[in-house]
């Protein structure tokens, strides 16, 4: 049934492609809530069928075109909504997470929600991660996104706040998708960089420009954020992040396209 509280004031807005592997177990976690917006771009697979199996999902499609307006557009959908929970459709929220969203009494300066993560691979929590902090929760008109390198970034005006509790990223599709989208995202990240003055670029970024970053990420991912301690699963987050910073290598010199 849905929830009562802050949660009542909130609107979960999903992006979905080809998302059947991961969808049913990111829309368990939100019973609570009125309606959950799906925007599809148009899957070819079964996720509207299995959106559709949750009675909250208002499912709408829309034609890709690129990931800020694929948000914006989605967003406008929960206009009647204070406050928007903005997820991929691999992110699950924690119990403990929801339980905290429950009782959250917002400052009337605080405008959006920095969400922490909790990365999975084949279902196996990671104890570190390079996935960074993400704006997910926000009130409805405080900001929009623009599109930033391979993905979106909120841009919001006004105070934020971090909430405690973390979202697992739990992403399930094959491996050939996988390495898809990577090709694809360096392409978009190597046409950031290019077109971007070295002196504003994030350190990550100057490694990158500077060709080392492929050295760095697997003494960086296996020893600082400790992932060796996790297994395969941890070699394997590791080989993840390696070869998408050598596809980004290879997309700026012209290799990957």
């Amino acid at each position: 049934m849905p929830d009562s509280g802050f949660l009542s004031r909130v609107t979960p807005v999903i992006l979905t492609y080809n998302e059947a592997a991961n969808i049913e177990r990111t829309l368990a976690r939100l019973s609570w809530a009125k309606r959950v917006i799906v925007l599809d771009s148009l899957s070819n697979d079964d996720t509207r069928e299995r959106c559709l199996a949750f009675p909250n999902v208002d499912f709408q499609q829309r034609e890709f075109d690129q990931h800020a307006k694929q948000w914006n557009a989605a967003i406008a959908h929960a206009s009647d909504s204070d406050w928007i929970l903005a997820l991929d459709a691999d992110y699950v929220l924690s119990t403990a997470l929801i339980d905290e969203l429950r009782a959250l009494k917002p400052a009337e300066d605080v405008v959006a929600y920095w969400s922490r993560f909790i990365y999975k691979i084949r279902g196996r929590s990671l104890r570190g991660s390079l996935y960074p902090p993400v704006l997910t929760l926000f009130r409805q008109g405080a900001g929009q996104y623009v599109q930033d390198g391979h993905t979106q970034r909120l841009d919001v005006q006004g105070n934020t706040a971090e909430l405690v509790n973390p979202i697992y990223h739990d992403d399930r599709k094959s491996a050939a998708r996988w390495r898809q989208s990577q090709r694809k995202y360096a392409l978009q990240e190597a046409n950031k960089l290019a077109s971007t003055p070295f002196k504003e670029l994030r350190m990550q970024d100057k490694l990158r420009v500077w060709g080392i970053a492929p050295l760095l990420v697997i003494p960086y991912t296996l020893l600082v954020r400790g992932v060796i301690f996790d297994g395969l699963p941890g070699v394997e987050y590791t080989w993840q992040r390696t070869l998408a910073e050598c596809y980004l290598q290879l997309a700026r010199i012209g290799i990957v396209k």
